[in-house]
């Protein structure tokens, strides 16, 4: 795919797109993660000053999560409630990331940078999702 095909899928206005693009971009995202964490969690441990046992165990629950928010946007109509659900997911996760930082975890300088930076782009996955979805339900009225 060319990147000026990419540019133009992205700024489609049909909500409904916009709602499957979020979420499957999420869903390769999370994916992502889980799968550094769970390839590499020694190394990336060290260099996040992060438990390996702790980004094995993280990898392990983000790979579920990527499973199901993928199955999601592979819906022609994904439903509300779910979307609602991922959402909200997303939200907990940005919100418990930054206390964790604050209240229990001790990383390495690269480390805070990332929990801070994979916070705040999981709390924009969230944003952008609720405001596709608030524009699919608008559409339908």
């Amino acid at each position: 795919m060319s990147a000026f095909q990419l540019a133009a899928l992205a700024r489609t206005r049909e909500p409904q797109s916009m709602l499957r693009r979020f979420l499957a971009l999420d869903a390769v995202v999370t994916g992502g993660n889980a799968l550094a964490y769970l390839a590499f969690p020694g190394p990336l441990g060290r260099f996040l000053g992060a438990d390996a046992t702790l980004l094995l165990a993280l990898g392990a629950f983000l790979a579920v999560y990527a499973a199901g928010v993928a199955l999601l946007a592979a819906r022609r109509q994904p439903p509300a409630g779910g979307v609602r659900a991922v959402v909200e997911a997303n939200l907990a996760w940005a919100v418990v990331s930054l206390v964790a930082l604050a209240l229990w975890l001790s990383p390495s300088t690269p480390g805070a940078v990332w929990t801070v930076l994979q916070a705040l782009v999981v709390a924009g996955f969230a944003a952008l999702q609720h405001t596709a979805l608030k524009a699919r339900q608008d559409t339908s009225v």
